[in-house]
Protein backbone atom coordinates (compact mmCIF):
# COMPACT_ATOMS: atom_id res chain seq x y z
CA UNK A 1 0.00 0.00 0.00
CA UNK A 2 1.48 3.39 -1.04
CA UNK A 3 2.09 5.90 1.76
CA UNK A 4 0.11 9.14 1.82
CA UNK A 5 1.75 12.57 2.16
CA UNK A 6 1.11 12.79 5.89
CA UNK A 7 2.80 9.46 6.63
CA UNK A 8 5.76 10.35 4.42
CA UNK A 9 6.16 13.61 6.32
CA UNK A 10 6.10 11.85 9.68
CA UNK A 11 8.65 9.28 8.53
CA UNK A 12 10.89 12.08 7.26
CA UNK A 13 10.80 13.71 10.70
CA UNK A 14 11.91 10.43 12.28
CA UNK A 15 14.80 10.25 9.76
CA UNK A 16 16.07 13.53 11.23
CA UNK A 17 16.15 12.35 14.88
CA UNK A 18 19.72 11.12 14.65
CA UNK A 19 22.30 13.04 16.69
CA UNK A 20 19.95 15.82 17.79
CA UNK A 21 21.43 17.25 20.99
CA UNK A 22 18.83 17.35 23.76
CA UNK A 23 19.61 18.50 27.31
CA UNK A 24 17.47 16.66 29.88
CA UNK A 25 17.21 18.73 33.05
CA UNK A 26 15.19 17.22 35.84
CA UNK A 27 14.61 14.70 38.58
CA UNK A 28 16.48 11.43 38.04
CA UNK A 29 14.65 8.53 39.70
CA UNK A 30 15.69 4.90 40.12
CA UNK A 31 12.90 2.41 39.45
CA UNK A 32 13.20 -1.05 40.97
CA UNK A 33 10.90 -3.93 40.05
CA UNK A 34 10.80 -6.84 42.48
CA UNK A 35 9.21 -10.03 41.10
CA UNK A 36 7.88 -12.99 43.04
CA UNK A 37 5.15 -15.59 42.98
CA UNK A 38 2.41 -15.96 45.54
CA UNK A 39 2.51 -18.96 47.83
CA UNK A 40 -0.21 -18.57 50.45
CA UNK A 41 -1.72 -16.25 53.05
CA UNK A 42 0.48 -15.63 56.06
CA UNK A 43 -0.58 -17.02 59.44
CA UNK A 44 0.90 -13.91 61.06
CA UNK A 45 -1.36 -11.43 59.29
CA UNK A 46 -3.90 -11.38 56.42
CA UNK A 47 -1.24 -10.76 53.79
CA UNK A 48 0.19 -12.67 50.86
CA UNK A 49 3.49 -14.48 51.21
CA UNK A 50 5.69 -13.89 48.17
CA UNK A 51 8.51 -16.12 47.09
CA UNK A 52 11.19 -13.77 45.74
CA UNK A 53 12.28 -14.47 42.18
CA UNK A 54 14.39 -11.53 40.97
CA UNK A 55 14.62 -7.77 40.67
CA UNK A 56 15.56 -5.35 37.90
CA UNK A 57 16.43 -1.65 37.80
CA UNK A 58 15.49 1.02 35.30
CA UNK A 59 15.26 4.80 35.23
CA UNK A 60 12.20 6.89 35.89
CA UNK A 61 11.44 10.60 35.64
CA UNK A 62 14.07 12.51 33.69
CA UNK A 63 16.00 9.25 33.35
CA UNK A 64 13.19 7.63 31.39
CA UNK A 65 13.10 10.59 29.00
CA UNK A 66 16.88 10.34 28.67
CA UNK A 67 16.74 6.67 27.66
CA UNK A 68 13.85 7.28 25.27
CA UNK A 69 15.88 9.92 23.47
CA UNK A 70 18.91 7.64 23.32
CA UNK A 71 16.85 4.77 21.87
CA UNK A 72 15.60 7.13 19.15
CA UNK A 73 19.11 8.00 18.00
CA UNK A 74 19.41 11.40 19.67
CA UNK A 75 22.35 12.62 21.77
CA UNK A 76 20.82 13.31 25.20
CA UNK A 77 22.75 15.12 27.93
CA UNK A 78 21.59 14.65 31.53
CA UNK A 79 21.63 17.60 33.94
CA UNK A 80 20.56 16.94 37.51
CA UNK A 81 21.58 15.73 40.94
CA UNK A 82 22.28 12.18 42.09
CA UNK A 83 23.41 10.90 45.45
CA UNK A 84 26.58 8.97 46.13
CA UNK A 85 24.63 6.18 47.88
CA UNK A 86 23.61 2.82 46.41
CA UNK A 87 20.64 4.18 44.43
CA UNK A 88 22.72 7.03 43.05
CA UNK A 89 25.47 4.67 41.95
CA UNK A 90 22.94 2.36 40.27
CA UNK A 91 21.41 5.36 38.48
CA UNK A 92 24.81 6.44 37.16
CA UNK A 93 25.63 2.87 36.15
CA UNK A 94 22.50 2.59 34.00
CA UNK A 95 23.14 5.95 32.35
CA UNK A 96 26.77 5.16 31.57
CA UNK A 97 25.94 1.62 30.38
CA UNK A 98 23.78 3.24 27.71
CA UNK A 99 26.76 5.20 26.47
CA UNK A 100 25.55 8.51 27.92
CA UNK A 101 28.00 10.87 29.62
CA UNK A 102 27.26 11.81 33.24
CA UNK A 103 29.59 14.81 33.06
CA UNK A 104 26.85 17.32 33.91
CA UNK A 105 25.22 15.29 36.67
CA UNK A 106 26.07 16.64 40.11
CA UNK A 107 27.13 13.93 42.54
CA UNK A 108 26.17 14.98 46.05
CA UNK A 109 26.96 13.11 49.26
CA UNK A 110 24.10 12.74 51.75
CA UNK A 111 21.53 13.30 49.00
CA UNK A 112 19.31 10.27 48.45
CA UNK A 113 18.45 9.68 44.80
CA UNK A 114 14.65 9.22 44.70
CA UNK A 115 13.61 5.61 44.11
CA UNK A 116 10.37 3.75 43.52
CA UNK A 117 10.25 0.05 44.35
CA UNK A 118 7.35 -1.80 42.76
CA UNK A 119 6.44 -5.27 44.04
CA UNK A 120 4.91 -7.49 41.36
CA UNK A 121 3.43 -10.88 42.11
CA UNK A 122 1.30 -13.66 40.73
CA UNK A 123 1.05 -17.40 40.64
CA UNK A 124 3.88 -19.37 39.08
CA UNK A 125 3.79 -19.06 35.29
CA UNK A 126 1.25 -16.20 35.22
CA UNK A 127 1.61 -12.52 34.34
CA UNK A 128 2.72 -10.55 37.40
CA UNK A 129 0.63 -7.67 38.75
CA UNK A 130 1.82 -4.73 40.84
CA UNK A 131 0.60 -5.09 44.42
CA UNK A 132 2.66 -2.46 46.22
CA UNK A 133 4.91 0.54 45.57
CA UNK A 134 7.44 1.92 48.04
CA UNK A 135 8.77 5.42 47.38
CA UNK A 136 11.95 6.83 48.89
CA UNK A 137 11.88 10.56 48.29
CA UNK A 138 14.35 13.37 48.72
CA UNK A 139 14.28 17.05 47.79
CA UNK A 140 17.29 18.63 46.11
CA UNK A 141 18.66 21.25 48.55
CA UNK A 142 18.40 24.97 47.80
CA UNK A 143 22.02 25.69 48.75
CA UNK A 144 24.03 28.28 46.86
CA UNK A 145 26.58 25.61 45.90
CA UNK A 146 23.97 23.31 44.36
CA UNK A 147 22.31 26.18 42.51
CA UNK A 148 25.59 27.42 41.07
CA UNK A 149 26.51 23.90 40.01
CA UNK A 150 23.16 23.40 38.27
CA UNK A 151 23.36 26.79 36.57
CA UNK A 152 26.86 26.14 35.26
CA UNK A 153 25.88 22.65 34.12
CA UNK A 154 22.92 24.02 32.17
CA UNK A 155 24.94 26.78 30.53
CA UNK A 156 27.81 24.48 29.54
CA UNK A 157 25.68 21.50 28.47
CA UNK A 158 23.36 23.57 26.28
CA UNK A 159 26.10 24.86 23.99
CA UNK A 160 24.85 24.13 20.45
CA UNK A 161 21.91 22.14 21.88
CA UNK A 162 18.74 21.74 19.83
CA UNK A 163 16.36 21.54 22.78
CA UNK A 164 16.11 21.48 26.55
CA UNK A 165 13.67 18.97 28.01
CA UNK A 166 12.56 19.76 31.58
CA UNK A 167 11.25 16.86 33.67
CA UNK A 168 9.92 18.14 37.00
CA UNK A 169 8.67 15.43 39.36
CA UNK A 170 8.61 17.84 42.32
CA UNK A 171 11.97 16.85 43.81
CA UNK A 172 13.18 20.39 43.03
CA UNK A 173 16.11 19.72 40.75
CA UNK A 174 14.31 22.23 38.53
CA UNK A 175 14.47 25.50 40.45
CA UNK A 176 12.42 28.55 39.50
CA UNK A 177 15.20 31.12 39.88
CA UNK A 178 17.58 29.06 37.76
CA UNK A 179 14.88 28.58 35.12
CA UNK A 180 14.22 32.32 34.97
CA UNK A 181 17.94 32.96 34.48
CA UNK A 182 18.61 30.39 31.76
CA UNK A 183 15.40 30.78 29.73
CA UNK A 184 16.49 34.04 28.00
CA UNK A 185 19.81 32.36 27.12
CA UNK A 186 17.97 29.43 25.54
CA UNK A 187 15.62 31.73 23.63
CA UNK A 188 18.50 33.84 22.33
CA UNK A 189 20.34 30.72 21.20
CA UNK A 190 17.23 29.38 19.43
CA UNK A 191 16.96 26.39 21.80
CA UNK A 192 13.39 25.18 22.25
CA UNK A 193 12.16 24.35 25.76
CA UNK A 194 9.76 21.45 26.42
CA UNK A 195 8.27 21.14 29.91
CA UNK A 196 6.69 18.26 31.80
CA UNK A 197 5.89 19.43 35.35
CA UNK A 198 3.73 17.48 37.76
CA UNK A 199 2.71 20.26 40.13
CA UNK A 200 4.34 23.52 39.00
CA UNK A 201 3.16 23.93 35.43
CA UNK A 202 2.29 27.63 35.72
CA UNK A 203 5.53 28.56 37.49
CA UNK A 204 7.67 27.86 34.44
CA UNK A 205 6.33 30.32 31.92
CA UNK A 206 7.01 30.98 28.23
CA UNK A 207 8.06 27.47 27.23
CA UNK A 208 7.95 26.26 23.65
CA UNK A 209 5.55 23.49 24.69
CA UNK A 210 4.22 21.96 27.91
CA UNK A 211 2.55 18.55 28.32
CA UNK A 212 0.14 18.32 31.27
CA UNK A 213 -2.44 15.59 31.67
CA UNK A 214 -5.99 16.67 32.46
CA UNK A 215 -5.68 16.36 36.23
CA UNK A 216 -2.41 18.31 36.28
CA UNK A 217 -3.96 20.99 34.08
CA UNK A 218 -7.02 21.37 36.29
CA UNK A 219 -4.92 21.62 39.43
CA UNK A 220 -2.74 24.25 37.79
CA UNK A 221 -5.85 26.30 37.05
CA UNK A 222 -7.42 25.72 40.48
CA UNK A 223 -10.26 23.70 39.03
CA UNK A 224 -11.86 21.13 41.32
CA UNK A 225 -11.53 17.86 39.41
CA UNK A 226 -14.84 16.51 40.72
CA UNK A 227 -17.12 19.52 41.07
CA UNK A 228 -16.08 22.23 38.63
CA UNK A 229 -16.94 21.82 34.98
CA UNK A 230 -14.21 22.64 32.54
CA UNK A 231 -14.13 21.44 28.94
CA UNK A 232 -10.76 20.43 27.47
CA UNK A 233 -11.02 23.40 25.12
CA UNK A 234 -11.51 25.83 28.01
CA UNK A 235 -8.69 24.26 30.00
CA UNK A 236 -6.24 24.39 27.11
CA UNK A 237 -6.98 28.00 26.22
CA UNK A 238 -6.71 29.12 29.85
CA UNK A 239 -3.38 27.34 30.20
CA UNK A 240 -2.00 29.03 27.09
CA UNK A 241 -2.94 32.37 28.59
CA UNK A 242 -1.72 31.64 32.12
CA UNK A 243 1.61 30.02 31.19
CA UNK A 244 2.55 32.07 28.15
CA UNK A 245 3.61 28.85 26.43
CA UNK A 246 3.60 28.76 22.66
CA UNK A 247 1.81 25.38 22.74
CA UNK A 248 0.10 23.09 25.23
CA UNK A 249 -0.34 19.38 24.55
CA UNK A 250 -3.10 18.16 26.87
CA UNK A 251 -2.91 14.38 27.33
CA UNK A 252 -6.27 12.76 28.10
CA UNK A 253 -5.60 9.04 28.58
CA UNK A 254 -7.99 6.91 26.55
CA UNK A 255 -9.50 10.09 25.06
CA UNK A 256 -6.28 10.90 23.24
CA UNK A 257 -4.62 14.31 23.15
CA UNK A 258 -5.45 17.91 22.30
CA UNK A 259 -2.90 20.39 21.01
CA UNK A 260 -3.43 24.07 21.72
CA UNK A 261 -1.50 26.84 19.95
CA UNK A 262 -1.83 30.58 20.09
CA UNK A 263 -4.13 31.83 17.36
CA UNK A 264 -5.15 28.36 16.18
CA UNK A 265 -8.09 26.04 16.76
CA UNK A 266 -7.47 23.04 19.07
CA UNK A 267 -6.10 20.00 17.27
CA UNK A 268 -7.67 16.76 18.50
CA UNK A 269 -5.74 13.47 18.29
CA UNK A 270 -7.34 10.09 18.89
CA UNK A 271 -5.35 7.44 20.75
CA UNK A 272 -3.19 5.08 18.77
CA UNK A 273 -3.74 1.40 19.51
CA UNK A 274 -6.15 -0.22 21.93
CA UNK A 275 -7.70 1.07 25.15
CA UNK A 276 -6.71 -2.25 26.78
CA UNK A 277 -3.40 -0.91 28.01
CA UNK A 278 -0.77 -2.87 29.93
CA UNK A 279 1.01 -0.16 31.94
CA UNK A 280 0.88 3.66 31.83
CA UNK A 281 4.11 4.02 33.85
CA UNK A 282 6.38 6.55 32.14
CA UNK A 283 4.06 7.28 29.22
CA UNK A 284 4.31 11.01 29.94
CA UNK A 285 8.11 10.79 29.78
CA UNK A 286 7.83 9.24 26.34
CA UNK A 287 5.44 11.93 25.12
CA UNK A 288 7.67 14.84 26.17
CA UNK A 289 10.73 13.07 24.70
CA UNK A 290 9.14 12.63 21.30
CA UNK A 291 7.76 16.16 21.28
CA UNK A 292 11.11 17.74 22.10
CA UNK A 293 12.93 15.58 19.60
CA UNK A 294 10.43 16.05 16.76
CA UNK A 295 10.21 19.81 17.30
CA UNK A 296 14.01 20.03 17.32
CA UNK A 297 13.99 18.77 13.72
CA UNK A 298 11.79 21.68 12.69
CA UNK A 299 8.57 19.65 12.67
CA UNK A 300 5.27 21.49 12.98
CA UNK A 301 3.66 21.04 16.42
CA UNK A 302 0.76 19.06 14.93
CA UNK A 303 3.11 16.51 13.40
CA UNK A 304 5.28 16.37 16.52
CA UNK A 305 2.15 15.66 18.58
CA UNK A 306 1.07 12.92 16.19
CA UNK A 307 4.44 11.18 16.51
CA UNK A 308 4.30 11.52 20.31
CA UNK A 309 0.84 9.94 20.23
CA UNK A 310 2.12 6.95 18.27
CA UNK A 311 4.96 6.53 20.76
CA UNK A 312 2.61 6.70 23.75
CA UNK A 313 0.41 4.03 22.20
CA UNK A 314 3.44 1.77 21.87
CA UNK A 315 4.90 2.17 25.37
CA UNK A 316 1.62 1.67 27.26
CA UNK A 317 1.58 -1.85 25.84
CA UNK A 318 4.87 -2.58 27.62
CA UNK A 319 5.46 -3.21 31.30
CA UNK A 320 7.28 -0.66 33.42
CA UNK A 321 9.17 2.44 32.33
CA UNK A 322 9.68 1.46 28.70
CA UNK A 323 11.27 3.14 25.70
CA UNK A 324 10.31 3.21 22.04
CA UNK A 325 12.57 2.76 19.01
CA UNK A 326 12.52 4.43 15.62
CA UNK A 327 11.75 1.04 14.08
CA UNK A 328 8.63 0.66 16.24
CA UNK A 329 7.52 4.18 15.36
CA UNK A 330 7.97 3.56 11.66
CA UNK A 331 6.02 0.33 11.81
CA UNK A 332 3.18 2.00 13.74
CA UNK A 333 2.91 4.87 11.26
CA UNK A 334 3.05 2.65 8.19
CA UNK A 335 0.50 0.15 9.56
CA UNK A 336 -2.03 2.75 10.75
CA UNK A 337 -5.10 2.87 8.50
Amino acid sequence: MPLNKKKKKLLKIIDNFSQKKIVVWGDYILDEYVYGHTRRISREAPVLILSYKNNIFSLGGAGNSLLNLKSLGASPIPVGVVGTNKTGKETLKIIENHGISSKFLIKKAHYITPSKTRILAGEEGTSKQQILRIDKESRVPDTKKIKNSLLNALINSSYKADAVLISDYHYFTVKKDIYDEVLPRFKQAGILVALDSRFRLVEFKNTTISTPNENEAKKALGIDTYNDIGSPEEIGEKLLEKTGSESILLTRGSKGMMLFQKGKKPYNINIFGTEEIVDVTGAGDTVISLLALALSTGAEPENAALIANYAAGIVVMKKGTATVSTEELREAIVSKN
